[in-house]
């Protein structure tokens, strides 16, 4: 077995993700902040000052001032944050700022024995492949260098932020219809799911005079005992209390802000893939926003459907943010998001962000006066129904590569009684196109050992059939 101090460290779609007391220690996280010093000086990026956020996770905090005091000791200037930061705060600060990099530690949705870091680039984007993968070189061989925090304030270099959420407020703010939602009165009731989402959020509503109630908004390092993630399984109690207590909406976000989960007053869980549909026929149709849409390839093809109805394209984009917002602002598209919750809106920034998807969201129910359910049954008679199932389990190295072999390279594929093949991609993994526009696709997880399937169909019961049929094929 390896050792912790020199184990590979690999970053995935969403960072660099370990369990905490395995792979995730301080001797780690200072490989990592020595490997972004090398880098910048390799790009001659040693200019500006690298910002520092952190979630709520256990170790965030002592992980970001581990990582100051090897980028002070590198010369690299830091902006610290007094507090924790969701991670949509750090991408709008380095965007705005015109800073060259940023860190977030946390492992965003992940369960509570992991943490992580997220490296975020110039424009506020997440770090893309390439760049990663020089970072990874980097910190194989970095020598590390660090200076005690308190020796590096004392010097200048350490800034700590006094106002940093300001002008990320401002500018939610400035995009909103607060006129809209301020006379609609909305009683809303928020689970930050005990993350770093609880005060930007909770800011913009109380301005836009809505009455917010908050549950889980406490630091709780086991996040109650669940995941910090904002689906169905995750969101019992807040359900049962949106319905019973009379509440216009829920909303719950992940552990470090970028994903978002809806409750309707009735108690209906409001999937990522029905935000996205939302809120892009919302954009179009009623703000009047003219374009595009983009999607990973495992996110519902109703987009698909909305947007040849208004004489637009929806762009099908391989699986991480970096390729959803590269693909944004080549065809100038209206949005861009996931069914794991992200989404974000042209204009704003290049990574997810659930403060302002969640705001936006509050702006449609208030400005079309309808609950989400009953906006949502208007789109599926006119588009039709779409399903999605989804399944993950875990896997040993060598079934990885036996997956691998069967699909990717011998490229097999199970019998789909009743289904006809349109084509079968393997840009992320191996998707099948069936002839009625459904689908199911198969693919790693580039931050958890999981196997996800995915699949949509016009049913639960046929969309959950096609994933059976993909299990048993490759089990």
């Amino acid at each position: 077995m390896q050792d912790c101090v020199t184990a590979a460290i690999r970053f995935g779609t969403g960072g660099w993700r370990a369990i905490i007391g395995d792979d995730f220690t301080k001797q780690n996280i200072m490989r990592v902040a020595q490997g972004v010093c090398d880098l910048m000086r390799e790009e001659r990026k040693t200019d500006r000052p690298v910002m520092i956020g952190y979630d709520r996770r256990f170790l965030s905090e002592s992980a970001a001032v581990w990582m100051a005091e090897v980028l002070c000791a590198n010369g690299v200037p830091v902006w610290f944050m007094h507090r924790s930061a969701p991670t949509p705060l750090v991408m709008f600060t380095v965007k705005h700022q015109g800073l060259h990099y940023g860190l977030e530690v946390t492992a965003s949705h992940n369960p509570s024995e992991y943490n992580g870091i997220k490296l975020i680039v110039e424009e506020g984007r997440d770090a893309p492949v390439e760049c990663t993968r020089r970072l990874e070189e980097l910190i194989a061989r970095a020598e590390v260098r660090s200076i005690p925090f308190a020796q590096a304030e004392a010097q200048g270099m350490v800034t700590m932020l006094k106002t940093p959420f300001n002008d990320f407020l401002d500018s939610i703010l400035s995009r909103l219809d607060l006129d809209t939602i301020r006379r609609a009165g909305m009683r809303v009731l928020f689970d930050p799911m005990h993350g770093s989402g609880t005060y930007p959020l909770m800011t913009v509503l109380y301005t836009a005079r809505c009455t917010v109630d908050l549950m889980n908004s406490n630091k709780d390092a086991y996040f109650g005992g669940g995941m910090p993630a904002p689906g169905y399984r995750q969101l019992g109690h807040l359900v049962q209390r949106v319905s019973r207590e009379g509440y216009d909406l829920g909303i719950a976000v992940d552990g470090d802000g970028d994903r978002l989960g809806i409750i309707d007053p009735d108690g209906t869980y409001i999937s990522a893939n029905q935000i996205l549909v939302m809120l892009y026929y919302y954009l179009h149709e009623y703000r009047g926003w003219k374009g595009p849409v983009v999607r990973n390839l495992a996110t519902t093809h109703m987009l698909d459907r909305v947007a040849e109805s208004f004489g637009e394209r929806c762009y099908e984009v391989p699986v991480g943010f970096k390729y959803i917002s590269s693909k944004m602002d080549e065809v100038d598209a209206v949005l861009g998001g996931e069914s794991s919750g992200g989404l974000t809106v042209r204009g704003h920034i290049y990574g997810k962000d659930s403060i302002y998807a969640a705001s936006l969201f509050v702006e449609m129910v208030c400005a079309i006066g309808k609950p989400p359910h009953e906006i949502w049954q208007e789109l599926t008679d006119r588009y039709g129904v779409f399903v999605m199932a989804e399944d993950n389990f875990r896997f040993a190295p060598e079934d990885r590569q036996c997956v691998d072999r069967l699909l990717m390279q011998e490229k097999r594929l199970p019998a789909f009684p009743g289904k006809r093949i349109a084509r079968v991609g393997y840009e992320d993994g191996c998707k099948v196109y069936f002839e009625d526009g459904s689908f199911v696709i198969c693919r790693f997880s580039g931050t958890e050992p999981l196997l996800r399937i995915f699949a949509e169909d016009g049913s639960a019961d046929r969309a959950e059939a096609l994933i059976a049929e993909m299990k048993a094929f490759i089990r």
